[in-house]
């Protein structure tokens, strides 16, 4: 029977207790991923984690305290495989994961301005978009004006200038019937309603927390379901 050198045992030990080592350490992260512990990166449109969304991550962070949750707005989508975020929320109709709802959209403008344009027949001015390749081709459909007085390329950006009477434009229906200042140039059409999807990252899509907050948004969301598609102006 073969035993091995001095140098081997010591070889031996020292692979013996990396093995221990990396066991204790995989049995932590598992333990840390089956609690609702750790870090939590999402990443969502600006328009819509600055308005209807934040409410929702407030009760997850009162919920869950030990998550630690990390907002990153963006209307560019984040590559979930380099890690660039754990949980995506995106506005789209190409599928990407698990669909939360339909988002509709409609033309805005201010009550005053939209009730001059009933009383002299005026045709609207338009305000022009460049926040999303939705509004803009939407905006290109509907309008035949094709260079404007004033441009965004921010949704929030256009919500003000509806408000400061410079013009109508499109807006997702969650932003525009939440504001008592606006009114609905006409009802919403389906052609332009988005789906609004959640993917989880496929390396995480088991942990506990990602999956915690994939159910808190999914719940959160039904209850505001009538908002979201349009059919509600609370």
């Amino acid at each position: 029977m073969l035993s091995p050198s001095p140098a081997g045992e010591k070889v031996r030990l020292a692979a013996d207790r990396m093995e221990t080592e990396v066991q204790h350490v995989d049995g932590a992260v598992l333990g840390r991923d089956a609690n609702l512990v750790g870090p939590l990166k999402v990443t969502a449109i600006n328009n819509m984690a600055s308005t209807v969304l934040i409410p929702m991550f407030a009760v997850f962070s009162q919920r869950y305290p030990q998550v630690d949750l990390h907002i990153v707005v963006s209307n560019i989508d984040s590559s979930l495989s380099q890690r660039e975020a754990d949980i995506a929320i995106r506005l789209t109709n190409t599928p990407v994961g698990k669909i939360l709802v339909t988002v509709a959209s409609t033309i805005y403008g201010s009550r005053d301005y939209l009730k001059q344009l009933r009383e002299t027949g005026a045709e609207p001015k338009w305000i022009g978009v460049n926040c999303c390749a939705f509004h803009k081709a939407w905006t290109r459909q509907a309008c035949a004006e094709t260079t404007h007085h004033f441009y965004s390329d921010d949704t929030l950006l256009t919500l003000s200038a509806i408000r400061q009477v410079l013009g109508v434009s499109f807006l997702p229906c969650f932003m525009g019937d939440s504001d008592a200042g606006l009114e609905r140039y006409c009802e919403p059409d389906p052609d332009h309603h988005l789906g609004l999807w959640i993917l989880l990252h496929p390396d995480l899509k088991h942990t506990a927390r990602v999956l915690a907050f994939r159910n808190h948004m999914d719940q959160s969301i039904q209850a505001k379901r009538g908002l979201f598609e349009g059919v509600s102006e609370s």
